[in-house]
């Protein structure tokens, strides 16, 4: 009889099971997930993206060149417009004006003729200007035929009949830059000092922090503008554009101080870490230490501190502008605009010159809605 032969038992084969990502990612994917599901920091980066290509653009984007004086239009109101021509046809037109004086108030007033129905065109010609500093044109965006003697003013104009829109459109470059070449300087300060005070302790760090408490003992708008108020005696022979990296070291000299203490604090954890400390039994030096390993963790909270800070700069910029201690003329910026509303009597005859007022409410909104989504994603693993 034949033995039985018995296969000798099979071990499953081995599946191969999905792996899964959850661990697999870094912490900046994270960060840049967290954030792209933030749809008020979303807004607020498209927003800003847009605004900031509206103000560099913007000798091209208004249709008037915004040191441009109309004598008959002074402090006219925005242009009126209707969708039915002259001759019945349909599209966009805009109503001439014309200027009668006021024998009881000895001034010129602005009104709509009726009659005139211009047709409102793009890529026309109209005043000279340099596009980006390097492009020289005299092509605009929108506009009504040079030839009607008519010009377009979407928001008003001013005491000086210069259109309001161009104005506060060319006043932007300098409000929302000014903020980030400020936060720029803060960055670099606050970063250096305080690393430098959380890392090294002693005596290093007791002078940096005395000099702190010193310069936010002071309210802020105050000391920026006596430091303001000490710049003409000694820059009369300065421009206007020395003039604005002046006013920004100004307003950077109060700036750095909040995030060099949050630095601090975050630094001097960091000595105590386990990576840390490794570096240092490997023989790093306090160089490579600082911005090898303690920098690049930090750099989530610098970016978060900088894009909270910008708000502040512009607000700083704006009040100085408008107490005549800031930005002058020729250059313009939305406090600089904001000037010529002081009175409550030109408000109410003329509340268009309010008008940069609402960009600054704009972008500032939009900067802490980038800043609220940037803090909250920085910590992807929280609830």
């Amino acid at each position: 009889m034949e033995n039985a032969v018995t296969s000798a038992p099979q071990l499953p084969s081995a599946v191969d099971e999905p792996v899964s990502e959850v661990g697999q990612l870094s912490q900046w994917t994270l960060i840049r997930m967290r954030f792209a599901r933030n749809r008020l920091a979303m807004i607020g980066m498209v927003g800003l993206i847009f605004m900031y290509a509206l103000v560099f653009l913007g000798p091209f984007v208004a249709p008037n060149e915004y040191t441009y004086q109309n004598q008959d239009y002074i402090f006219g109101g925005p242009s009126e417009f209707t969708f039915t021509g002259s001759d019945g046809s349909f599209g966009l037109f805009m109503y001439g004006t014309t200027s009668v004086l006021d024998s009881k108030a000895f001034k010129f007033i602005v009104t709509k003729d009726e009659n005139m129905k211009l047709p409102v065109q793009l890529f026309v010609k109209g005043d000279p200007y340099t596009l980006l500093g390097v492009i020289n044109t005299d092509v605009h965006l929108f506009g009504v035929d040079a030839a009607s003697k008519q010009r377009v003013y979407l928001m008003g104009a001013d005491s000086l009949g210069r259109d309001m829109f161009a104005r506060t459109l060319i006043g932007g470059q300098i409000s929302m830059t000014i903020g980030l070449v400020g936060v720029a300087i803060s960055i670099v300060l606050g970063s250096v000092l305080g690393t430098t005070s959380g890392y090294f302790m002693g005596l290093a760090d007791d002078v940096i922090q005395r000099i702190i408490e010193v310069i936010s003992s002071f309210p802020t708008i105050p000391l920026w503008a006596a430091l303001a108020a000490a710049l003409p005696p000694i820059s009369e022979s300065f421009t206007a554009l020395d003039r604005y990296f002046l006013i920004t070291v100004v307003l950077s000299f109060v700036g750095w101080t909040g995030l060099a203490r949050q630095l601090r604090a975050k630094v001097t954890a960091y000595r105590t870490s386990d990576f840390c400390q490794a570096a240092v039994a490997a023989g790093s030096t306090d160089r490579r230490i600082i911005f090898t390993h303690m920098l690049p963790n930090a750099a989530s909270h610098i970016i978060v501190s900088a894009a909270l800070s910008i708000p502040g700069m512009i607000l700083g910029e704006t009040a100085l502008s408008f107490l005549g201690l800031g930005i002058l003329p020729p250059m313009v910026s939305w406090g600089a605009l904001l000037r010529d509303s002081q009175q409550v009597s030109v408000i109410i005859q003329y509340p268009w010159l309010l008008i940069p007022g609402v960009a600054v409410v704009i972008a500032v909104m939009l900067f802490s809605f980038l800043g609220d989504g940037l803090r909250d994603a920085v910590d992807p693993y929280s609830i």
